[in-house]
């Protein structure tokens, strides 16, 4: 595997995939007809050094890529010469720096989910020189109504953004300020480590949809903000070039596959499920229900600008066109259901449908789901977790129920924001991810949203999206067109009509009233965030 045979290689030819996600990377090797003809994937090991403090290895990370891709083609009988390109889907926001010179990491991989900058987020956002800003910002959009203004005065640090674990990093790490002022630090995201391993250290780049998700990336300008990395003294010297979605961003070094084989693109994977998932056209909605709730909407070419916390992303840009979207996320939906799981509520997953719907409701019992405080339209980083109306006749299927209940209706505040916000007419809705498979949360989602959504018939949406990313631009795929017609539905849920309210999802309004009660009773509950 990995070379030709007697010089020979088949004609025929595949994509290659690897998504790298927060708990696992998986590697798929896709026909023309977008089928997964081989597939291997492993773990990603999360390191807890301190308490509040998430890394990743990133030698560990190298190895774990480098061997699902050999997996991949291994499992598929296929050759290595065959791989016409390659494809890169990676979680968003996760980071480390390196000697450029060396490509020796000056720490591990300082992952999204990781807090140690916590206390320089409530600084920060504390502050009189934020106060300052957001004046100013506002002064400026006042005069010239320019809505890239309004954004800068609405601006919030919080933990899951780059900038300021990144601050802390060049505040604490004493060989990197000093690799820094010699000129020899380079920093990356997780794609652009992969494409700096991949090319021998030839390339330091990464694309516009993973700088984006960075909080230093300007997406009105198109490139890293000069203002952010100015008032952060965030050194510009140490950012990647930002390239095309749609690249060929150089050839994996034959040392590593046998081969070199073309890197065509490299995504950020909540865009990169976008794009699996053919939503391209302006108001197509992709709903990820994985350990968090990801719902994201096409807005076009203009960037969104929110004020109740929707993020304005760059989902892709080829060629000329640059697309991009709205996203809302709900953490911790995953997480409810497996700490439910663990508390031993139900032994199997896959039970919780016929528990919660072996009950006619949660018995007025509502549970909220903000281990990690609660997120937009609320934004709320000290609200807890939380059961209310609890009461003797409450079974363990009534919570099972009201812990289901409480990710659908999350996801219709995420939707009502996202409407309200954008005004932008909902043209399709499809969702992914592993929560997704659960009927009971799919269909009450489409009754409270009073949409049809459309699943597709497997999840691994993330690597499909760069698959066809990297396609597209090898010319193995024609065009958007063509995707569309191999996209494929497991099941389509539509809204049911409530029989006493006489509108879709007309059954829950007095329940999600009550969860909404409840949810305002769980905000501002600790001290700290």
């Amino acid at each position: 595997m990995g070379t030709q045979r007697n010089g020979f290689c088949k004609r025929e030819t595949f994509i290659l995939s690897v998504d790298v996600g927060t708990t696992s990377i998986r590697c798929h090797v896709y026909d023309k007809s977008a089928n997964i003809r081989g597939s291997c994937s492993s773990k990603v090991s999360l390191l807890y050094p301190q308490p509040g403090w998430v890394e990743i290895d990133p030698d560990e990370l190298w190895k774990g890529f480098v061997t699902v891709v050999k997996g991949a083609v291994q499992d598929s009988g296929l050759q290595m010469c065959q791989m016409e390109g390659l494809g890169i889907s990676t979680q968003r926001a996760t980071f480390m720096t390196w000697d450029r010179n060396t490509g020796k990491p000056f720490h591990n991989f300082i992952t999204w989910q990781d807090m140690r900058a916590a206390e320089l987020v409530s600084s920060w956002n504390g502050s009189c020189t934020m106060k300052t800003v957001h004046g100013v910002m506002k002064m400026l959009h006042y005069l010239t109504r320019q809505k890239r203004f309004l954004a800068a005065s609405l601006v919030v640090f919080t933990t899951q953004h780059v900038s300021l674990r990144l601050v802390w990093a060049l505040n604490n790490i004493p060989q990197l300020r000093q690799a820094v002022e010699d000129g020899s630090c380079y920093f990356g995201t997780i794609d652009t480590w992969l494409l700096y391993k991949l090319t021998k250290g030839l390339v330091h780049a990464t694309d516009y949809s993973n700088a984006s998700a960075t909080a230093i990336f300007d997406s009105y300008q198109m490139c890293w903000s000069g203002f952010i990395c100015k008032l952060l003294s965030i050194p510009l010297s140490i950012l990647p070039r930002v390239q095309n979605t749609s690249h060929k961003f150089g050839s994996c070094d034959p040392s590593i596959f046998g081969v070199p084989i073309p890197i065509m693109s490299v995504m950020a994977d909540q865009q990169a499920a976008m794009f699996g998932e053919c939503c391209f056209d302006t108001g197509d909605v992709k709903i990820t229900i994985g350990t968090g709730t990801f719902m994201d909407i096409n807005t076009g070419n203009k960037p969104h600008t929110s004020i109740a916390g929707l993020y304005p992303l760059v989902g892709w840009k080829i060629g000329a066109e640059v697309v991009y979207l709205a996203e809302g996320n709900a953490a911790g939906t995953g997480a409810a259901i497996k700490w439910a799981e663990d508390l031993e509520l139900f032994s199997d997953v896959k039970e919780t449908e016929a528990i919660a719907s072996s009950v006619e409701d949660s018995d007025g019992v509502y549970f909220v789901p903000s281990f990690s405080g609660l997120q937009a339209p609320l934004n709320d980083p000290k609200a807890c977790a939380s059961f209310m109306g609890l009461k003797p006749s409450t079974t363990k299927k009534h919570l099972v129920r009201a812990i289901l209940e409480s990710i659908a209706f999350r996801n219709k505040q995420l939707f009502d924001v996202m409407l309200r916000e954008t005004r932008i007419p909902i043209t399709k809705i499809r969702a992914d991810g592993g929560v997704c498979t659960n009927d009971f949360i799919m269909q009450m989602t489409a009754d409270l949203l009073g949409h049809k959504i459309a699943r597709p018939s497997h999840f691994d949406m993330s690597c499909l999206g760069a698959a066809y990313v990297a396609g597209l631009g090898t010319g193995y795929w024609k065009n958007q067109e063509e995707l569309k017609k191999l996209l494929t539905t497991d099941l389509h849920f539509l809204p049911r009509r409530s029989k006493a309210e006489g509108d879709m999802g007309g059954q829950y309004r007095g329940v999600l009233q009550s969860w909404e009660r409840a949810l305002q009773r769980s905000m501002h509950w600790y001290n700290q965030p």
